[in-house]
């Protein structure tokens, strides 16, 4: 169908979401970028943030409502991987069985209307931008970062020069089963030791 794209790309970006909340520990979720003022959000408040926004653009602007908690009863990492992971599954399945002509209906966007094809595309780029801030506080916190798109530093630098795309899980559900058991995320290379991992060495 004309919009199948849209749904396969909410798909991927569900696990590329937890895929990144997993590479925290407990107690990265209190920290935030160093500002006197504040300004940042720390981890947590990314993840209640992520939560919570999704939760009002599906309830306001697709007119899919929950009935659960977009929020889980115990703050903590894996309780909020949990919950994402079941309320965007739920919301997934809910986007596969609207009709080809839904997507093209106009709603309200804010203070203006959009069809819903372009809300997906705005609500997607939402998403995808406090997740890469996640990525940039996992690199100021010193941690490792297995792929979310392509090869990273700890994957082996660049593409160009052979590195390759290394996820921690290959599915939302190796992952939750990972979470639940304790179990590793698959093992990175780490950076090249004899080549550059940046086009500007």
């Amino acid at each position: 169908m004309a919009h199948d794209y849209l749904i396969e790309t909410y798909a991927t970006e569900r696990i590329k979401v937890l895929g990144v909340w997993s590479m925290f520990r407990d107690e990265d979720l209190s920290w935030r970028p160093p500002d006197p003022l504040k300004r940042g959000r720390s981890v947590l408040e990314q993840m209640v943030h992520q939560c919570l926004s999704e939760d009002l653009w599906f309830k306001k602007m697709f007119g899919i409502e929950l009935a659960a908690s977009p929020l889980p009863a115990r703050e903590d990492r894996s309780g909020f991987i949990r919950t994402y992971a079941a309320a965007s599954e739920d919301r997934l399945k809910r986007l596969r069985a609207m009709p080809p002509a839904w997507w093209d209906e106009e709603t309200a966007f804010f203070e203006v209307r959009r069809v819903r094809a372009w809300i997906m595309v705005r609500r997607l780029l939402h998403t995808s931008h406090h997740r890469g801030q996640l990525t940039a506080y996992l690199r100021a916190l010193g941690r490792e970062l297995h792929s979310t798109y392509g090869p990273t530093s700890d994957t082996g630098g660049l593409t160009a020069l052979g590195a390759t795309t290394v996820y921690a899980h290959e599915s939302i559900e190796e992952l939750l089963e990972a979470e639940a058991n304790g179990k590793s995320k698959r093992p990175l290379p780490g950076p090249p030791q004899d080549k550059p991992y940046t086009e500007r060495p």
